[in-house]
């Protein structure tokens, strides 16, 4: 009879703890070679495909497409080495045997450089194994997940588990649990956690605050009781892509004392030399790439924008290299690819980057490291139709520059007045980095490039 094995939610890195499923590569059933893809989730950073350290047949699956699993969680289960569905599939004994005090049949005879806790080496470059010191003494109760079966009826997954009472902290999956709990007034050392080895969950605590108050026990009232009935509406949760974008956003208005300056400049000549560019043959160039190019040229001018603060230290740390993010808006919400090394690009070179990089968060397909590092942001939100905006810095870079869309309007021109193209630019900048003159110089270096692109060739 083949051995089934439990395969978990490996490690993702960054320091991600939880991920969402988004789509199932793979059936109840279905034959899986070794490092094959069998899920693809999301993550606070980018959607990931997540193979399988095992070959076999799937015999169940843990979750339905939108839940929301910790690391370590129970993705499947397969037969190793099978072709076809064994005739009495063990899935439910296997996986709830498998988080048993971290040992037994799917720890043991995992590949080499793997644990039943992780993925082993399934993703290169992250980590493998939930941190150790999750692993705490539980014991097993009856009720708690289920798992697709074979027949398609559900068999138990993981039994929840109830923590064991002790002097030291109640195990949480992240201290965002812990202030769920605070606000909901809900007792965590009353839960049962469901998550791998009794960790207690998001879900959890929102399952406590549904029951009656008599069976989960006496509480604090939550702080948002006294103010009414709640409003009726839809409820988004703010997680994955967006509920990172909204931390970051929420980090940067908080720590960042910003200021925004901005100018109207000519891009007629901008414009021309694009066109002239283009018709001269070989791949195209972009304006944001044109655009770019000018952004470099100006933080060579004033690094004091290539930035970011050290708040522990009080330090202004000014970085050698500039690695340019630039805001892209995808069906999941905004990212922000970051472009290596745009200092050393070409035009031609920074535009081919750019297409596959939005090319790639159009699919969702980038990787954190693809979304972290940058070190000053282009924005565009001139594609959107407005012509003006105060952009939020991209925390922790110490600017971003906004380009409104580039429109004919009436302006002076040689002495006279004409129909030309007009942008706006704006500037937004961490106070703290540099003062007004710095930032009004780079802006106005900016301009200049725009309105006359030969003052590049200086640093060509």
């Amino acid at each position: 009879m083949a051995q089934v094995l439990e395969f978990r939610l490996p490690d993702l890195g960054e320091g991600l703890t939880e991920a969402e499923i988004v789509r199932w590569l793979v059936d109840v059933g279905d034959v899986v070679a070794i490092d094959q893809p069998v899920v693809e989730v999301e993550t606070a950073k980018a959607m990931v495909e997540v193979p399988c350290p095992y070959g076999g047949v799937v015999t169940a699956r843990f979750g339905e497409e939108g839940t929301e699993l910790p690391v370590g969680a129970p993705l499947l289960t397969v037969a190793v080495g099978a072709t076809s569905m064994p005739e009495t599939a063990p899935a439910g004994a296997s996986a709830g045997a498998a988080g048993s005090a971290g040992t037994g049949a799917s720890a043991a005879s995992s590949p080499a450089g793997s644990s039943g806790e992780g993925s082993g080496n399934v993703l290169v470059g992250y980590g493998t194994a939930a941190p150790a010191a999750r692993r705490r003494r539980v014991r097993r109760d009856t009720t708690g997940p289920q798992a697709q079966a074979a027949n398609g009826s559900p068999v138990a997954a993981p039994a929840a588990v109830t923590v064991v009472p002790s002097d030291g902290p109640v195990p949480v999956i992240s201290p965002l649990v812990r202030k769920l709990a605070r606000e909901k007034g809900v007792d965590l050392r009353q839960l049962r956690g469901s998550g791998p080895d009794g960790l207690i969950l998001r879900a959890d605590v929102e399952r406590a605050q549904a029951v009656p108050a008599a069976e989960a026990g006496p509480a604090p009232t939550p702080a948002h009781a006294a103010a009414g009935p709640a409003v009726a509406g839809e409820r988004v949760p703010l997680r994955g892509v967006r509920g990172a974008v909204a931390d970051k956003l929420s980090r940067s208005r908080t720590e960042i004392p910003d200021a925004t300056c901005w100018v109207d400049a000519d891009a007629t000549e901008l414009m021309a030399a694009r066109a002239a560019m283009n018709a001269a043959g070989g791949p195209k160039i972009s304006l944001l790439a044109l655009l770019a190019r000018i952004c470099t040229a100006a933080l060579a001018r004033h690094p004091e924008l290539n930035s970011r603060v050290d708040t522990a230290a009080r330090e202004i740390v000014r970085l050698p290299e500039v690695h340019l993010g630039f805001a892209a808006q995808t069906d999941r919400g905004l990212v922000v690819p970051v472009v290596r090394d745009a200092h050393l690009r070409t035009a031609e070179s920074l535009s081919a980057e750019f297409t596959r990089l939005t090319e790639a968060a159009r699919a969702g397909t980038l990787t954190p490291a693809q979304l972290t590092g940058g070190t000053f942001t282009l924005n565009n939100y001139g594609v959107f139709g407005v012509d003006g905006s105060t952009p939020i810095i991209n925390h922790p870079e110490a600017a971003m520059l906004g380009v409104g869309r580039i429109i004919p309007k009436p302006w002076v021109h040689e002495g006279e007045l004409a129909v030309r193209q007009v942008v706006q630019l704006s500037l937004t900048f961490d106070h703290r980095v540099c003062d007004g003159g710095t930032a009004g110089g780079f802006l106005r270096y900016v301009a200049d490039c725009v309105e006359h692109p030969a003052v590049l060739l200086r640093t060509v």
